[in-house]
């Protein structure tokens, strides 16, 4: 029996604010560090904001997400070591020490979070495990390669090909547990309309899309034309557009915060497809890469973390007027980005439109969250 002292902690009352607090910041600093002629903050210079929003943001999230309740011997070192890994990199991404301090977080968090997944007997259910695995050693590989490309200790691969690696292991991991929120949500709201969803998590399909993923992402790899990963994106895509309409989401109308959370999973098609299309066309990726870090990533996290805060907090669902003022801030975001195309500084203004609604839409996250979790302490006294 666990003391009053060490009594459980849900880890996403402390993960999810700051991830979303860490969202809203990263992303105009960026800009404002090559815009401003100053170089500051230099970790989020060139494919640093990449980094701090995968390694920093999404690893936050995940850690909220998957910890559950833990006592705070695990959860207060975690989270230092997360705060302290984003200070050191924003602030000194060359020094030894900012390097270690990420992958040291990816690594403890890999080690509390991952073997909560080998209980499943089904390789489908345990997938999860491995793709969070391979996320934090795609930190650990980060570092090593930054600092071998600062100190010319050895022929290292660029940075940016890593963080294409990393973006479609996150469109894998966002495809697995997406699926696995959205199938039984949408499931349980059309059996009370008297409804049976038959197409729920759709094996063959999740199956498909666990096998075809992580070949795009050796692929990426190694060193062959872009074009090759080409049609392992595209049928990622249709898939994905497949098993959403499967779900005959048309029956969850009064159902925003589900329209909205498919909405976010119709992203990840939008952002796997117009990849395939760069790659196969020789262009650069990075516009329609930022489909998938910003309008996928944006739409499914926030509508997670509200749906989860809303429901611990009051037991019902984001009002609607929250989840679609969300999705829209999220959707200007991701066009405006993809708009500003490959070279999004020689168009500040649209740069500024995207960073402006990306940052509103997580700062009002931030803000709800704190308001929830206020609620859900007052209701326990």
């Amino acid at each position: 029996m666990a003391s009053g002292k060490t009594k459980p902690f849900h880890a996403f009352w402390l993960f999810f604010p700051a991830a979303s607090v860490w969202a809203a910041l990263a992303v105009p600093l960026s800009i404002h560090a090559v815009l401003s002629g100053s170089g500051w903050p230099p970790g989020l210079l060139g494919a640093g904001h990449g980094h701090e929003l995968i390694f920093g943001f999404a690893l936050a999230l995940i850690a909220g997400y998957t910890l559950g309740p833990q006592p705070w011997r695990i959860l207060a070192p975690l989270f230092l070591l997360w705060l302290l890994a984003r200070l050191s990199w924003l602030l000194a991404p060359d020094n030894l020490a900012s390097q270690l301090l990420s992958p040291a977080f990816a690594l403890l968090l890999a080690r509390y979070v991952v073997p909560r997944f080998q209980a499943a007997k089904k390789w489908r259910n345990k997938i999860a495990g491995p793709l969070i695995l391979v996320l934090c050693l795609l930190s650990v590989v980060f570092g090593l390669t930054a600092y071998a490309r600062a100190s010319s200790a050895f022929t290292a691969p660029d940075t940016r090909q890593i963080m294409v690696v990393a973006i479609i292991g996150l469109l894998l991991l966002m495809t697995f547990m997406g699926g696995r929120i959205i199938a039984p949500a949408v499931a349980g709201t059309l059996e009370k309309q008297g409804i049976n969803l038959e197409a729920r998590v759709q094996p063959r399909i999740e199956g498909a899309l666990l096998v075809i993923l992580p070949l795009a992402m050796i692929l990426t790899m190694v060193p062959i034309p872009d074009r090759v990963t080409t049609p392992l994106l595209l049928l990622a895509s249709a898939l994905i557009v497949v098993r959403t309409l499967r779900w005959k989401l048309w029956h969850c109308a009064h159902r925003p915060d589900l329209l909205v959370l498919a909405t976010g999973y119709l992203w990840l098609a939008a952002g796997a497809g117009l990849t395939g299309m760069h790659l196969w066309q020789d262009r650069n990726p990075l516009p329609a890469l930022h489909v998938i870090t910003i309008g996928a990533l944006g739409t499914l996290s926030i509508s997670v973390m509200l749906r989860l805060a809303w429901q611990r907090a009051r037991r019902s669902f984001p009002p609607t007027w929250q989840v679609l003022g969300i999705a829209g801030l999220i959707l200007v975001a991701a066009l405006a980005r993809l708009q500003a195309g490959t070279t999004p500084f020689a168009h500040p203004e649209t740069l500024w439109l995207s960073a402006t609604c990306w940052s509103a839409a997580y700062g009002l996250c931030a803000t709800q969250l704190v308001l929830l979790f206020r609620h859900s302490q007052q209701r326990r006294k």
